[in-house]
């Protein structure tokens, strides 16, 4: 048994109850890629599960269509904005508070100082925009 950190080797989740220890994460899509090189055959059912620590707000809106993502706090404070059919609305998650971002809805964060967050993405077919 190996102790992993996190932030630096993400876990996949697959079906059958496996979960596979992922490369050094890098930051950039490249490793997205490469994950779903590596992942996507497990469809719907593959989860990853990944934290971050963010310094500033995202510079981006992303949206998961293949299902649910749970996002964790778990230090710090974060505002999530979700893009729903009725506008946008805005939930402040602090320390052991969390949100399910619905497939295909796309979300954001703001960041005021420090905070950091679990994610749990089906990541299959992921995609992002500009903020």
């Amino acid at each position: 048994m190996s102790a992993f950190e996190m932030e630096r080797k993400p876990v996949h989740l697959g079906p059958g109850g496996k979960a596979v220890v992922q490369p050094d994460f890098t930051g950039g899509m490249d490793w997205y890629m490469a994950y779903g090189e590596r992942h996507d055959d497990d469809g719907v059912e593959g989860r990853l599960v990944s934290m971050f620590t963010f310094t500033a707000p995202w510079e981006s809106w992303e949206m998961h269509p293949a299902g649910d993502e749970i996002v964790l706090c778990v230090a710090g404070r974060m505002e999530l904005y979700q893009e729903l059919p009725e506008g946008v609305r805005k939930v402040t998650l602090e320390p052991g508070q969390y949100a399910i971002n619905p497939p295909g809805i796309w979300h954001t964060a703001d960041i005021e100082g420090s905070a950091t967050a679990v994610f749990i993405t089906t990541g299959l077919g992921t995609e992002q925009r500009p903020r």
